[in-house]
């Protein structure tokens, strides 16, 4: 819902026109997010511009329009996101004297921080949400993100500008902004996927990291740092200290109210919703408390491929079918996923790597055809342990613990040994389960798995792409793993509940989340997400690990749950994720346009890369000695990225601006 963008001229030195005009460039680049209304907010004596896009939700009469002023003038606010409990909040300030306008949450959100002040009114928010207020007493300005980092606000200083925006093309409009690229954040992305934050792929320019507060007083021209108002990190050490101590049956009663409440509260809107439905677990169980929550069939929404292997659009119709929804479903080709390449650095705005962006893309427009909103089933694998690597790293701190490390040097050698292709046509021979997607890549990285001095090393095999993403980066600086960059390590009893940790951390809000908000916002369509509610997150953590994960089984109170709306026999099946046939694409329909973006040539010339490793992987992929499709799209959307650089286009200088200023 929504994009903002603004900034604060510390210099004095632009009028009211110049600052309109600035920051209604700057807004201009995130219609997509807000296609329905545009807005700024200036005040030349402070130097201040605010501006905002909207996509209406809640109240779509010009009540809900922003920039929006608090009542009694103090406070001024742009708001991306939804609060979910404002109807709550808005009764205890009427009953406190508090009058209202409208009906939006905005107007909420801002008269509690003007009544209760900034923080303690933002712990009480339930929902997603990236923030922007400025105190015209006070003059500062607050930046806010929301517990999780469902919704992206980045930020930076440079010249005589403090900047920011939901997206890095707001801050590259701007006219003194200048994009140096930063070598050590491409490292990290090479190797992860995602440029991890607090880095983005341009030097000094940064995200806000989730469940944080910056406050900027452009008096002085300096920054806090971001302080938090809710970490993780407390949430998973107190829940792990602190277990829970009924049944198994007893937590998930528990469980199940508290997701049944996290669906009802993001079902508010006055706009059309939906519900994405894969037919696994995570979005099958969302879609069957919405459906309860319903009085007609929800709108479901998937996407399937013709590939054997990866069409996960039967099971999906099937759960569909059993829970009476109206379902929809578009089967995807290479045609399909090629027409999508070319958007791919304007819909990330920065280098992803996440193939599953594809269908993600094409499921948010499926579903924007129908519906304004779309709930998800995100976050069920890092709060219940759903992850393969939870599983196995499990399945081996049981049985190798006391290995000593040469024997399991031993053993990651005598994996590595046999060729990736030569797992695969091994395992095919093999009765299900054994026989899964890309084993002989599973059993590789499980050899860098057992290869590993420590938890971090161990961490980094699993979830890297690039082992060291400074092998093929020239000049990239030794690129730190996002855990150790953040400087958290939680205090948790062991590897599973450590992973589970830095992957809330890193992976889910850097790769998952951002991958569906670019998606969703993209279409104009405004994703939610239930499992991410902060009060079933505090739940999860507090269940034994026992409760999440039994044999080869994760989510294990998930699938008690949805027993009790689908039957097992409709969604137990191996877990596929949301991927693609990329590796059978890469050697197919899209060779030719990879073979452009690293031809040797090419990459010496731009010097970012050293050309030997990438061709050396990209010739074991076409002979399909092995399978590099991961760390090949990491280089291969770097070069469409920087390409097509979409950052600082030329955009419409007066798209949706309103007067509203002091």
């Amino acid at each position: 819902m929504c994009g903002l963008a603004g900034f604060v001229d510390l210099a004095r030195g632009r009028d009211r026109e110049s600052l309109t005009r600035v920051v209604a460039a700057m807004t201009a680049t995130l219609v997509h997010r807000g296609p329905d209304a545009g807005g700024a907010w200036v005040d030349p004596a402070a130097g201040v511009a605010l501006g905002h896009r909207r996509l209406s939700i809640i109240d779509l009469s010009d009540a809900g329009c922003q920039p929006m002023v608090s009542s009694d003038g103090r406070l001024v606010a742009i708001y991306n996101g939804c609060v979910y409990n404002f109807a709550e909040l808005r009764a205890e300030l009427v009953a406190a004297g508090r009058r209202f306008r409208g009906q939006s949450d905005t107007e909420v959100i801002l008269e509690a921080m003007a009544a209760w002040g900034v923080v303690p009114a933002v712990k009480r928010f339930v929902g997603m949400f990236a923030l922007a207020v400025w105190d015209t007493a006070k003059r500062r300005l607050h930046l806010i993100r929301d517990r999780f980092g469902v919704k992206p606000l980045y930020y930076s200083h440079f010249g005589t500008t403090f900047a920011f925006g939901s997206e890095l093309r707001a801050l590259a409009a701007h006219s003194e902004f200048s994009g140096d690229i930063d070598r050590a954040a491409l490292a990290a992305f090479v190797a992860q996927g995602y440029v991890p934050a607090p880095h983005t792929i341009y030097r000094g320019v940064r995200k806000l990291p989730p469940g944080t507060i910056l406050v900027f007083d452009p008096e002085h021209g300096d920054q806090t740092q971001p302080e938090p108002y809710w970490t993780l990190r407390s949430i998973a050490e107190l829940g792990t200290r602190d277990q829970y101590r009924g049944s198994f049956e007893d937590a998930t009663a528990e469980l199940e109210t508290l997701l049944r409440e996290a669906v009802r509260c993001r079902l508010v809107a006055d706009v059309p919703l939906g519900v994405f439905l894969s037919g696994g677990i995570d979005s099958s169980l969302v879609t069957a408390l919405m459906q309860a929550e319903s009085t007609r069939p929800v709108q479901t929404f998937t996407i399937g491929f013709a590939e054997l292997g990866y069409d996960e659009a039967i099971a999906a119709k099937a759960v569909a079918s059993h829970l009476g929804t109206d379902h929809h479903e578009l089967y995807m080709s290479p045609s399909d996923a090629l027409a999508v390449i070319p958007k791919l650095p304007e819909i990330y705005d920065e280098p992803f790597a996440d193939s599953s962006q594809i269908p993600s893309y094409l499921v948010a427009k499926l579903a924007r055809t129908q519906v304004t909103v779309a709930l998800s089933g995100d976050g069920g694998d890092e709060m219940f342990g759903g992850y393969n690597r939870y599983i196995w790293n499990r399945l081996i701190g049981e049985r190798a613990s006391g290995w000593p490390q040469w024997t399991k040097r031993l053993a990651a050698r005598g994996l590595q040994a046999v060729a990736p292709s030569t797992w695969d046509a091994v395992f095919a021979r093999l009765p299900s389960p054994f026989n899964q997607r890309n084993p002989g890549d599973k059993l590789h990285k499980l050899a860098r798995v057992l290869d590993a001095e420590d938890l971090g090393a161990m961490y980094q095999g699993v979830v890297n792409q690039w082992p060291r993403g400074t092998e093929i980066v020239r000049g990239g600086a030794a690129a730190a793993a996002a855990a150790s960059d953040r400087g958290q390590w939680a205090d948790l009893p062991d590897i599973v509940d450590q992973m589970m940790y830095l992957d809330g951390m890193t992976y889910l809000p850097d790769d998952i989340l951002t991958k569906v908000d670019r998606a969703t916002m993209a279409v104009g369509l405004e994703a939610r997400v239930p499992f991410l509610d902060h009060r079933v997150a505090a739940f999860a953590w507090r269940l034994p690990q026992s409760f999440k994960i039994s044999g080869r089984h994760g989510k294990r109170p998930l699938r008690h749950i949805l027993s009790r709306y689908v039957p097992p026999s409709l969604t137990e099946r191996p877990k596929m994720g949301f991927a693609i046939p990329l590796h059978e694409w890469l050697r197919g329909p899209l060779r030719d346009w990879a073979e452009a973006l690293i031809a040797p040539a090419r990459l010496a010339a731009e010097g970012f890369f050293d050309p030997a490793p990438i061709r050396a992987a990209w010739d074991e992929h076409l002979s399909e000695r092995s399978n590099r499709q991961h760390e090949l799209w990491t280089v291969l959307m770097f070069q469409a990225w920087r390409e097509r650089r979409p950052l600082g286009d030329a955009v419409d200088q007066h798209a949706g601006i309103v007067a509203d200023s002091p």
